[in-house]
């Protein structure tokens, strides 16, 4: 990986941490992706800051894509049918293990959970098996 790639994904890993404390600290929420879009449906007291979380997480990339003369948003490498299959596979695992790698492996890795330090190895440990498979197995 090139000085760019390393640069950028150390300015995004300080973003993340920096949005997990600010949530924390003015929120008092645990900034956990499944969580903050499972609350808004059906839309509550507290949708339009969930809303706005979600929006910056879909636009924040734009400006960067912008700044670097390329498009935010890769190609995937999948096909559709693969990507919606482990879209509702993701979905149904953060409701299993009540939470996300956010969630868990970002918070609860810094509060010192013991749940979340099970979580985030199962996450781990299951996105490198599904890697895998994918590249040598059945891809």
């Amino acid at each position: 990986m090139d000085v760019l790639g390393w640069t950028l994904g150390l300015g995004g890993g300080v973003l993340i941490g920096l949005a997990a404390v600010l949530m924390m600290a003015g929120n008092g929420r645990i900034a956990g992706i499944s969580g903050i879009t499972g609350g808004l449906l059906p839309p509550g007291p507290d949708w339009s800051w969930r809303a706005a979380f979600v929006a910056g997480l879909m636009l924040g990339p734009v400006p960067v894509g912008w700044a670097l003369g390329h498009s935010p948003i890769g190609a995937p490498a999948v096909g559709t049918g693969l990507l919606v299959l482990a879209g509702l596979l993701v979905g149904f695992g953060t409701g299993l293990g009540s939470g996300c790698t956010s969630g868990h492996g970002v918070c609860g890795l810094a509060r010192l959970s013991p749940r979340s330090a099970v979580a985030t190895l199962t996450f781990m440990v299951f996105g490198v098996l599904g890697t895998f498979l994918l590249r040598h197995g059945i891809g």
